[in-house]
């Protein structure tokens, strides 16, 4: 190690030993500062070495193993017990085994034998304070992790939990998330998927090597990554760009990832907020697969998308249709014509999830009308860190047609259950021209005497009476509503003849259509 890295952390020494020229002399001998290290004082016995470490703590002590008073072996005993966290290396002019075992059990580092050679004594001072200075990155890298994954969490420990001592000007979050993460890593085993991310955060990492520029990941989720970026120096935007930018194509073999990237900050209390805004660029990835989704990329999709209205009737209207046809493959056509429209309009995949949720609502409810059951429980919503494609909301989707198909087919519902209710639906359309049955099987593709049987089965009225019936409620409703003519409001409703209207509003109501008419008006004058 060389005086400029030794500089950034000294490793404080404190040597013992009853001989005072021996303290001299190892101080003397090597040059410590070239190691990094620090001698702060020499202790002639171990209760002395005690008091120095009261008034100023070392990070290892350099201690004879035979002293009078408090000898080295009792001296690692209090060690251990006061100060765990210092290290300790033992030197003695005995070759003795026992001792060395006894030294290492009070975990001592290492021990050596006198005349100690310096090239040994300066290997095993620089192992144990590189090993001091590897601990201390560790453990404070543990730190700014712990603290960072609470941040995630919208700082729900925030209050209790201070901000690591991280240094930098400037820091930045970056969340990143594997794309089509359901499609390529849902079947993969727990081991491959944590060599996955390993490569994961290391080309994020790579991404981010610039001098003073310090990144730290946790993840938040299996498929979302979490990253502070700590900087010693300011950057403008076109820097950090750059970086981000570069080997978004990932080789063969190596994850795919997209990133959401908070605005610049100085101040760490900042960082909870800044997570929560990396993390909610994200959902802009499925727009146009935009590997960097900063503030200027959420701006422009922020003002250029302008929705259609999705028209959830019509939708209904035809998945209960193949449904009841027991059609799988039109009901596929179906969910895909679905999801061509979302991602044709830039519905974002939360607003994906919302419009399924209120087109699977009114689709039950028109199944119960039907006379289903078993269409009750609730399916949560698909965790769209795993479901974040527009494809794999799709998958659900049929997954979840799929079972009302099978629902369907368990409920014993008949498939003449919906061609009579898309006749009637056809009916209710047509009803003012001179419609005739084989029109409708026509229609229907299918034979006019199947029509004409399942039609009564169904609703317990020819095809003719069915329609008089339709017709004459109508007739009824402009009769009482409006001022037009009879022979108006038999056009309107379908009768190309005025008495045969007459005729057949006489037997369904008792009432000619005049006599119908004035009736209501009088009850209406009476009230």
């Amino acid at each position: 190690m060389g005086k400029q890295e030794a500089a950034e952390r000294r490793i404080k020494m404190l040597i013992v030993d009853d001989e005072p020229i021996i303290c001299k002399g190892l101080r003397c001998t090597i040059d410590w500062e070239e190691l990094g290290v620090e001698v702060i004082g020499e202790a002639y016995d171990g209760e002395e070495a005690l008091r120095l470490m009261e008034q100023e703590q070392a990070d290892f002590l350099l201690s004879d193993i035979r002293m009078d008073g408090m000898d080295g072996l009792e001296l690692a005993a209090q060690l251990r017990q006061r100060y765990p966290d210092t290290q300790m290396v033992l030197i003695s002019g005995y070759e003795d085994f026992g001792y060395a075992r006894q030294a290492m059990r009070l975990g001592v580092n290492d021990y050596l034998l006198k005349p100690v050679e310096v090239d040994e004594l300066t290997k095993v001072v620089q192992k144990v304070a590189d090993g001091i200075r590897s601990s201390e990155n560790a453990n404070g890298e543990h730190d700014v992790k712990l603290w960072l994954a609470n941040m995630a969490r919208s700082g729900i420990a925030y209050g209790k939990m201070a901000p690591p001592p991280l240094h930098g000007v400037q820091f930045r979050i970056v969340a990143s998330q594997l794309a089509c993460f359901h499609e390529l890593y849902e079947d993969v085993k727990p081991d491959q998927y944590e060599r996955i991310q390993e490569q994961w955060v290391q080309a994020l990492h790579r991404r981010l090597e610039s001098p003073g520029l310090r990144p730290f990941s946790i993840f938040d989720h299996e498929n979302l990554l979490i990253t502070l970026a700590a900087s010693d120096r300011f950057m403008d935007e076109r820097e950090w760009d750059l970086l981000l930018r570069q080997d978004t194509e990932p080789s063969s073999g190596q994850p795919r990832f997209y990133c959401g990237v908070s605005e610049p900050y100085g101040q760490l209390d900042e960082t909870a907020q800044r997570c929560s805004e990396a993390a909610s660029r994200l959902k802009y990835y499925v727009l146009e697969d935009e590997a960097v989704l900063n503030a200027a990329y959420e701006a422009k999709w922020q003002g250029n998308r302008r929705q259609e209205v999705l028209d959830l009737s019509a939708r209904v209207q035809n998945l209960v249709a193949a449904l009841f046809k027991q059609g799988e493959q039109e009901l596929k056509a179906e969910v895909a014509e679905l999801f061509h429209f979302f991602q044709r309009e830039a519905y974002l995949l939360q607003e994906v999830v919302a419009a399924c949720e209120e087109l699977f609502a009114l689709l039950r409810q028109r199944l119960r009308k039907s006379g289903m059951t078993g269409l009750d429980g609730s399916r949560p919503s698909p965790d769209l860190n795993l479901y974040n494609s527009y494809h794999a909301l799709e998958e659900a989707a049929n997954r979840d047609m799929a079972e009302l198909l099978s629902l369907i087919e368990k409920n014993g519902i008949d498939r003449s259950y919906w061609i009579i209710e898309k006749a009637k639906s056809y009916i209710n359309d047509q009803y003012r021209s001179d419609l005739k049955a084989s029109e409708v099987a026509a229609w229907l593709k299918i034979t006019p005497s199947y029509f004409s049987y399942i039609f009564k089965q169904s609703t317990g009225k020819g095809f003719t009476e069915y329609m008089n019936e339709l017709r004459i409620e109508q007739a009824k409703a402009l009769l009482a509503t409006t001022h037009d003519k009879v022979f108006e409001i038999a056009d309107q409703v379908g009768y190309k003849e005025y008495k045969y209207f007459v005729s057949v509003f006489k037997t369904f109501t008792g009432l000619t259509p005049k006599e119908y008419r004035g009736l209501r008006a009088s009850k209406t004058d009476k009230r």
